[in-house]
């Protein structure tokens, strides 16, 4: 088990290090996403994980398309990193989803239906920061168990888990120990207090190979990771909706959001649909993550938007 710790830490810094998620860049004064682009210019940024940095690069290619200048900032971290980031200037775009934007600018907010929490985000986000059309691809974040775990419990949901979770090691992102839908939310609401956390990734490698393995016994992953159905593997039902929804969203600084780059936004969300972000993701994971560009550019050429 130690040996199988030492391995996941050793490849955590690896992976972290070719994400540019390696360390925190607000810890050196540093800006997350470097210096403001230039006036004519939208830089757009990504999450330290690969389906933000998908739809980071359909964004980019898409509006490259329509002759708007892009720059590219992708891997920055997670919504602690990013989030200053967009607010200070250095970068203007990035792929969100809504239900866990509206819990980072409103802990105590308690919207779940989709609707409501679109409507919440749009009153509540600080200037100059807006969210265009919100597409109909949804994307949470869900505990998930092997089949084995489930059949040994007889668990489908959180509800029928909860007796069991003191005795089981759970793996997700270092920031989902602390986030209020993380194991703050799932103890609140479910009564459910794990043995121990492991800190690995975000919905990444990591993760997947400590559930594999056994290292974990429950984990954060998200609801379009198709590792989740390739291996059978159950992503429990959260009846108490500590989850909300989570729908695919830009969240990008007014200031560079001109006709243009609307139309061209809204018309990508409009497309992007749950089914559609699934097999871009196994496209993803099929192909390596160096295919990304390919990727996101046979999408928009599939959907006359590129």
């Amino acid at each position: 088990m130690k040996r199988t710790l030492v391995a996941l830490t050793g490849l955590l810094a690896l992976g972290l290090t070719a994400c540019g998620g390696g360390g925190n860049p607000l810890d050196s004064g540093a800006p997350a996403g470097g210096p403001p682009a230039a006036a004519d210019v939208v830089k757009v940024g990504s999450a330290n994980f690969t389906e933000s940095r998908l739809l980071a690069e359909i964004y980019a290619q898409a509006l490259e398309a329509k002759g708007v200048k892009v720059e590219r900032s992708f891997g920055i971290g997670s919504r602690e990193v990013y989030f200053p980031a967009l607010k200070d200037g250095s970068i203007d775009l990035i792929p969100e989803y809504t239900g866990n934007l509206l819990q980072e600018v409103d802990a105590q907010a308690t919207a779940t239906a989709s609707d409501q929490v679109y409507q919440e985000l749009t009153t509540k986000l600080p200037d100059p920061l807006i969210v265009l059309d919100q597409s109909k691809a949804e994307d949470k974040d869900a505990v998930v168990i092997t089949k084995e775990t489930a059949e040994r419990y007889n668990a489908r949901s959180l509800d029928d888990l909860a007796p069991h979770c003191g005795e089981l090691v759970f793996g997700g992102p270092p920031e989902f120990a602390e986030r209020p839908y993380g194991l703050p939310g799932i103890e609140r609401l479910y009564n459910c207090k794990f043995a121990d956390f492991r800190s690995l990734d975000a919905g990444g490698p990591l993760t997947v190979a400590a559930l594999t393995d056994g290292t974990i016994q429950a984990a954060d992953l998200f609801t379009t990771d198709p590792t989740i159905a390739d291996r059978g593997w159950v992503a429990l039902e959260d009846p108490k909706n500590n989850f909300a929804a989570q729908n695919v969203v830009p969240l990008v600084n007014k200031n560079k959001a001109n006709d243009q780059v609307r139309q061209t936004l809204n018309s990508i969300s409009s497309a992007l649909t749950t089914d559609a972000l699934l097999q871009l993701n196994r496209e993803v994971a099929n192909a390596g993550e160096n295919t990304v560009a390919d990727v996101a550019k046979r999408w928009l050429t599939a959907n006359s938007l590129g």
